[in-house]
């Protein structure tokens, strides 16, 4: 026993030694990660000011709020590292043996480890090539922008390191095996792969990002490694193009808004305002039988014109309605599969993520992606609605109808919080600004109205906060980055114009080419989720949509609602899980009963696809 303890010692002091050093890194990240947060806001809101109030534009705001977004991104990335909150798939590993997980999970370490370690360099190289370009404005050397991309894979590996520092030498030398028998088998087929031209895209985008993404790999770094692997056995192009294209896609001053919005759905519902619009629809039509899932449809319809994302949409809704919903008899696997089904539902409704990556890189504009949004949401809110109140007729009855005082009451308390989602829509599609910029007049009407409206304004939640946004928007900026890098080399192999002509030759004309998207959307959105599988598909489909004949507007929201229809399907869809954490309900229980309202959701989809007025009927 005595040589038990005295070799399990040091480990227990090197453990300890390890979770500090965790410790010290994550305040080195987060700190910074949550001060770029506000600067970002206080930037851009100062911008805003000056210019719609004071008429004196500041010419330097745009260009200092893309210098501090960049690190933002890269920062925030690092945090979602440490927080592991990347997106990534454990729907196959979860069925593996405990032995087998561990492995799995070790895999999920070592092999961004691996990509930051192999693209460090080349990421150095390309910030140091910037220094000869010069900011417009503020006449800074572009070098101060580019260097957020190798200093944040610098805190990517170091927290990397640490994590694998912290798996059994077993785990480590399984993962550290498997990795340099595929490596070898990469290095010694190069040769072969070069001679089957694009097949080769077959291995290494679809067979490689395939296993990543089923292994559990973080869905961003399953991107970066087949690119890295693409481009090093099958051409010489410098890998620091790679880090070139990570910046460029992390870098548009339209996703400028995702962190806003991300900030502002946080703010929504530390203030009150998600549960004030909840408690006045409540009273409108909570006596009725189902009335609580309307209650939940509209509110899911309405908080979605705030924060944008829909992870955010459900933590702010469930607490307010499920539990009330539950003491009317509602079953709690219905209660999630509605939940889950509003959440693919609202996909369209803007301030969207989706809608502004879209516009971001499929070049279509954000007010008319705005405006084309509404609808589409709005039919399948209707068919929802009609499917929840047939299935709740075991809902108890007796709830009385609440006296128009009370309903005046509570929408006196809810006017505040029903007029944001109405001047976020409104500033964007009238021009008065754009989406970034309206997202920080919506965060400082947040602060204000939980400061003086509805005196709740938690200040000891605000440094969490301002890190969650951080981590969710580093990561999702990250997706975006490493697809980037994976849609250009798609396209430089020629990839593009074949799918281009594999769509088009689609029998049906531009109905086949719909309902073929639809079905190729749902199983991407399933797997590799929205926002990823739109940055890597968008710029190739869109052209060929145009091409055939369908309004890009059109198609944005085809896409969209497929793809929604993926993130909420079990058991790949990561969003009913969500869904299921959030209600607090084992995925199991509902399981059996989501399917009805993914049918409904696919029948709106179809709607939405064979009648073009739903998507484009208010562009004018």
């Amino acid at each position: 026993m005595s040589a038990v303890l005295l070799q399990a010692q040091p480990a227990a002091a090197g453990g300890s030694l390890i979770a500090r050093a965790e410790d010290w890194l994550g305040h080195c990240v987060e700190i910074p990660a949550a001060l770029l947060v506000v600067g970002e806001v206080l930037v851009l809101l100062a911008g805003v000011i000056m210019r719609f109030v004071f008429n004196s534009p500041i010419p330097w705001s745009d260009e200092l709020a893309s210098i501090l977004f960049l690190w933002l991104a890269n920062l925030g990335a690092a945090v979602a590292l440490r927080r592991g909150t990347h997106m990534r798939t454990t729907a196959l590993v979860s069925r593996w043996s405990p032995r087998a997980q561990a492995w799995a999970e070790a895999l999920a370490v070592a092999a961004p480890c691996l990509m930051l370690v192999i693209l460090l360099g080349p990421m150095t190289d390309y910030a140091r090539d910037q220094w000869v370009v010069q900011t417009p404005a503020l006449s800074w050397p572009d070098t101060v922008r580019a260097a957020a991309v190798p200093v944040g894979g610098v805190f990517m590996i170091a927290i990397t390191l640490l994590r694998l520092a912290r798996l059994g030498a077993r785990d480590l030398a399984g993962v550290v095996l498997a990795i340099a028998a595929f490596a070898a088998v990469l290095y010694f087929g190069s040769g072969w792969l070069q001679t089957i031209g694009n097949w080769n895209l077959l291995i290494f985008f679809a067979l490689l990002v395939g296993a990543g993404v089923l292994l559990g790999v973080p869905i961003a770094f399953c991107f970066g490694l087949a690119t890295v692997a693409f481009l090093l056995c099958t051409s010489s192009t410098p890998l620091s193009v790679v880090a070139g294209r990570v910046d460029e896609g992390m870098s548009s001053l339209i996703l400028l808004a995702v962190p806003l919005f991300i900030l502002l759905g946080h703010l929504v519902e530390m203030t009150g305002m998600a549960k004030a619009m909840v408690d006045f629809l409540a009273s409108l039509v909570g006596h009725v039988r189902g009335g609580l899932n309307y209650v939940l449809l509209g509110a899911m319809l309405l908080i979605s014109g705030i924060s944008g994302a829909k992870t955010a949409d459900m933590a702010a809704v469930a607490p307010v309605l499920l539990p009330e919903m539950k003491r009317r008899g509602n079953h709690e696997g219905e209660l999630i599969s509605l939940l889950a089904a509003s959440g693919a539902m609202a996909e369209t409704i803007p301030p969207s993520l989706v809608l502004i990556t879209i516009g971001s890189v499929a070049g279509v504009s954000i007010a008319a992606l705005f405006t084309g949004g509404i609808l589409p949401g709005v039919v399948l809110a209707i068919l929802l609605a009609v499917l929840a109140r047939l299935r709740s007729a075991e809902v108890a009855q007796g709830h009385k109808r609440a006296p128009m005082s009370v309903v005046g009451r509570t929408l006196l308390v809810a006017l505040p919080a029903l007029v944001l989602p109405v001047l976020i829509r409104t500033a964007v599609v009238e021009g008065v600004a754009t989406a970034t910029e309206v997202s920080t007049i919506g965060i400082a009407y947040a602060v204000v109205a939980g400061l003086l409206i509805y005196r709740r304004f938690d200040w000891r939640r605000l440094y969490p906060m301002l890190v969650d946004t951080a981590a969710l928007s580093g990561a999702i900026l990250f997706i975006i980055g490493m697809a980037t890098g994976m849609s250009w080399a798609l396209t430089q192999s020629g990839f593009s114009q074949s799918l281009a002509h594999l769509m088009t030759s689609v029998p049906g004309g531009k109905y086949g080419f719909l309902l073929v998207s639809i079905a190729t959307f749902i199983v991407l959105g399933s797997v590799l989720e929205g926002i990823p599988a739109m940055v890597l598909f968008a710029p190739l489909l869109f052209p060929v949509a145009r091409a055939i004949g369908v309004h890009e507007v059109q198609y944005a929201m085809v896409v969209i609602l497929a793809m929604g229809i993926g993130l909420f399907a079990p058991p790949f869809g990561l969003g009913y899980y969500a869904a299921c954490t959030i209600g607090r309900v084992n995925p199991d229980i509902a399981l059996r009963r989501i399917w009805p309202y993914l049918g409904a959701l696919l029948v709106g989809l179809l709607i939405v696809a064979f009648v073009p007025w739903f998507s484009i009927g208010l562009l004018g």
